[in-house]
C-alpha cells in the first residue's frame, strides 16, 4: 500500500517553523522555493542554530540575491521570529500598502476590533508602549493575511476576503509549481547567457567574447496533472481552488488541468489564456453543471481511458482536489483509480474535510480511493496549501 500522508496529525516543530518562514518571505516578495527551504535548513545546522545572530546570517545568505532583499530580511526575520511566529511589525507588500490607503482609519479599527473577536487563535492585538499607530495599522494587515491563512475557505463569505485568499492561492500554487532548482545548467540553447564561461574562453583570444555559452534551467522532474470537484458538495471551496488550479498551470507547459461534476470538462487553455476576461468567459462556457452533482468515479474513469492514455506517464503526479462524496459505487472508483496507477503515475488527493477535527475517510468512495493514493493530504486552508511543498517534492 502506498504511502499515506495526514498532515493535521502532526505537531509543529523547527521544520515547520523553518517551513513557516520561508512562506513568510514569499509573502513579503522574497523568491523562494523548495530547494532554497532545503538549503536553509542545512545551513542551521551547520550553524548554531540557537544563537540568534548566526541564526540570522546563515538564513540571510541563502534568502538573499539582491541588495534589496539583504535590506528587508532583517526586518522580516524580526517580524517572524521575534514574537512567538506572529507577524506584529510592519511587513507590508506594496500592493498591500496602495490598498491600506484607500481605507479609512475607522474601517480599519473596525476590521481590528472584528479581527480579534472573530479569530480565537489570532495575534494579540493590543498595543505595546512605545509602539505608534503606523505600527499598528501594519500589524493589523499582517496579522489578517495570517488569519486568512488559518481560516476554513468554506468560512470566507465577504467578497474582498474570497479575491484575497484567490490571490494568495495563486501565488502559493506558484511557488510549488517553480520548486526547480534556480541553478541553471549549460546548454546548446539556453535562454541565458553563461557570463562566467564567456569569460573563461575569451582568454584564449586575447579577451574577444567570440563564444557566448548558453545556460538553462534542467527540466522539471514530474509532470503535474490537476482534477478539480466542483460539484455542489465543493462550492464552497470551489473559487480558491480554481485560483491555486490555475497558478498550477500558468506558465508550465508539460502541466494539464480539469474540473468536473456530472461530466468532465479539460480547462488548460482557459486558464493559460492571458487575458483574464476571456478565461472567465471560457469556463464559463465549459462549466455548464458547476454546484450540480457528483460522478466522482465514472469522471476518473473517463479520464484514465481518454486524456490520461495521451499525456500520463510514469513522470507524471495526478492531483485530485474533492471531498470524496460520490454517487458511483465504491467499486468503480477502485477500478478508475487502479486503471490510473497502471499508466505509472503517482495520485495525490487533497480533501477540505480532511482538515476538520474528528475527520475519517469513511465514506465510501472516500475509503475505496485510500488504497490507491500516495498522499492523503488536508485542503481546507491555504497554509494546508503551503504545506503541500515539501510532499510534493518527495513525490
Amino acid at each position: 500500500m502506498s504511502r499515506i500522508t495526514r498532515f493535521a496529525a502532526r505537531d509543529p516543530g523547527p521544520a515547520a517553523r523553518l517551513a513557516g518562514f520561508m512562506a513568510h518571505l514569499r509573502d513579503n516578495g522574497l523568491r523562494l522555493g523548495v530547494s532554497e527551504t532545503e538549503t536553509a535548513m542545512r545551513a542551521l545546522v551547520e550553524v548554531t542554530a540557537a544563537d540568534p545572530r548566526e541564526a540570522r546570517l546563515a538564513l540571510k545568505a541563502v534568502c538573499t540575491g539582491s541588495a534589496d532583499e539583504a535590506a528587508r530580511f532583517d526586518d522580516l526575520f524580526d517580524a517572524y521570529w521575534r514574537s512567538d511566529g506572529r507577524v506584529r511589525r510592519k511587513v507590508v507588500r506594496e500592493e498591500a500598502a496602495k490598498e491600506r490607503q484607500h481605507t479609512r482609519s475607522s474601517q480599519a479599527a473596525d476590521g481590528l476590533r472584528s479581527e480579534s473577536a472573530g479569530s480565537a487563535h489570532g495575534p494579540d492585538d493590543g498595543r505595546e508602549d512605545g509602539e505608534t499607530a503606523a505600527e499598528g495599522t501594519g500589524r493589523l494587515i499582517a496579522s489578517r493575511v495570517q488569519n486568512l491563512m488559518r481560516q476554513d475557505l468554506r468560512e470566507l463569505v465577504a467578497p474582498e476576503d474570497v479575491a484575497a485568499a484567490e490571490r494568495l492561492a495563486r501565488r502559493l500554487a506558484a511557488a510549488i509549481r517553480d520548486r526547480r532548482s534556480r541553478r541553471r545548467r549549460a546548454a546548446r540553447a539556453g535562454e541565458a547567457i553563461d557570463f562566467r564561461r564567456v569569460v573563461r574562453r575569451s582568454l584564449s583570444t586575447g579577451g574577444e567574447p567570440l563564444h557566448l555559452p548558453r545556460r538553462r534551467r534542467p527540466d522539471r522532474s514530474v509532470r503535474l496533472t490537476v482534477l478539480c470537484d466542483v460539484s455542489g458538495s465543493m462550492t464552497a471551496y470551489a473559487r480558491v481552488f480554481l485560483a491555486f488550479v490555475a497558478g498550477l498551470i500558468r506558465g508550465e507547459k508539460t502541466a494539464d488541468a480539469y474540473l468536473f461534476h456530472t461530466r468532465l470538462v479539460r480547462i488548460t487553455e482557459a486558464l493559460r489564456d492571458d487575458d483574464p476576461l476571456r478565461a472567465l468567459n471560457r469556463l464559463t462556457l465549459i462549466s455548464d453543471g458547476f454546484g450540480g452533482g457528483s460522478k466522482i468515479a465514472a469522471n476518473l474513469d473517463r479520464f484514465a481511458r481518454s486524456y490520461a492514455r495521451r499525456l500520463v506517464n510514469a513522470r507524471s503526479v495526478v492531483i485530485v482536489m474533492s471531498d470524496g462524496y460520490d454517487t458511483d459505487p465504491p467499486e468503480a472508483m477502485t477500478a478508475a483509480l487502479r486503471r490510473l496507477k497502471r499508466r505509472g503515475c503517482r495520485i495525490v488527493w487533497l480533501n477540505p474535510l480532511a482538515g476538520w477535527r474528528g475527520y475519517a475517510p469513511v465514506a465510501r468512495g472516500m475509503a475505496a480511493a485510500m488504497p490507491s493514493l500516495d498522499l492523503f493530504a488536508p485542503a481546507n486552508t491555504l497554509a494546508a496549501l503551503a504545506a503541500l511543498e515539501p510532499e510534493f517534492s518527495r513525490l
